[in-house]
């Protein structure tokens, strides 16, 4: 089989495309023909040698943590009705950017009829970690919501998960296309973070209270502005990395004003949280109520372009690669 290669920290180009043998399912595993596996942005942080106090990978390695395909085959102590069935599985925390993987049968679920395989690879992280987010901030009814860096594939779940739970939802992001396509899948207003002054023209969306929640996932001084908006009393989600780092929060401001700051460790999962919300995220995709958003796709040989076009920020929503 074909797997898409890091062969040492470094830009795009160090994805090479390389032959590996074909996995063989152990006792309790499944091999899965994979016909799309999620691209990260964190994965091209990782490629390029960052975040190694949070992830230990040393190259060479297949990146990649999601994906979405058939069962081929099942090893010992599995059931063989799960030959053939289009699933969607973690492979932990790499080895998704292949033609086959071999995961243990517990990190499966059934894709649901009606939903393709891509738009469920693509429900795989963002769609559990906007369910996360939404559940740690307890954000429901007569909430104002402020996504930050909302045409992502996680900004864009946030947006209709907010639509979906009576939340009006304010949305900052880039590219007047971006923002009209935005507008359509839910957000109340749209601001493009590009304007010099975003936040006021955020600050008058808002209202005279401001945002009760934000939810960050840009971070750095975007992030740190957004905090600005935040109302007495509210909740700030600073889980976002794409600024290069996460939105830096004066903790005695936060605590002056009464607001509860969250961060990246906030949405950290057991593999039986993980379980029951890629439950919940494919049930929330077949009921309607999220729709994933596929903006690019790119066959696993070029891989690297998928990384390139992540870090230019030309991306809209989900991108995938496809096998």
């Amino acid at each position: 089989m074909r797997v898409a290669e890091v062969a040492r920290f470094g830009g795009p180009e160090v994805l090479r495309i390389q032959k590996a043998p074909d996995p063989i399912a152990g006792r309790g595993e499944v091999v899965i023909e994979v016909v799309a596996a999620d691209v990260l942005w964190v994965e091209t942080m990782i490629r390029r040698g960052g975040g190694g106090e949070y992830f230990d990978v040393t190259p060479p390695y297949v990146p990649g943590n999601g994906v979405s395909g058939r069962v081929r085959s099942v090893g010992d102590g599995v059931d063989r009705e799960w030959i053939g069935r289009a699933v969607v599985a973690h492979t932990g925390e790499r080895g998704a950017y292949a033609e086959q993987v071999a995961v243990p049968v517990e990190k499966l679920a059934a894709v649901p009829d009606g939903l393709g395989l891509p738009e469920a690879a693509a429900l795989l992280h963002d769609g559990i970690t906007a369910l996360t987010l939404f559940e740690c901030n307890e954000i429901g009814t007569g909430d104002v919501v402020l996504v930050v860096g909302a045409s992502g594939g996680l900004g864009i779940m946030s947006v209709q998960l907010g639509r979906a739970r009576a939340a009006r939802v304010v949305a900052v992001g880039r590219d007047e296309r971006k923002l009209t396509r935005i507008r359509e899948l839910g957000a109340d207003a749209v601001i493009d973070s590009e304007a010099p002054d975003w936040v006021e023209q955020a600050r008058r969306a808002l209202g005279a209270e401001g945002a009760t929640v934000i939810l960050d996932n840009v971070g750095g001084s975007v992030g740190e502005s957004a905090f600005s908006l935040v109302a007495p009393g509210g909740r700030f989600s600073a889980h976002g990395t794409p600024s290069g780092q996460f939105a830096q929060i004066d903790a005695g401001e936060a605590e002056r004003l009464g607001v509860t700051v969250r961060g990246i460790q906030d949405v950290q999962l057991s593999d039986g949280d993980i379980k029951r919300l890629r439950k919940e995220a494919l049930a929330e995709a077949g009921s309607g109520r999220l729709t994933p958003v596929i903006g690019q796709t790119f066959p696993l040989s070029r891989a690297a372009d998928a990384h390139a076009a992540i870090e230019a920020r030309t991306v809209f929503g989900k991108t995938l690669l496809l096998t």
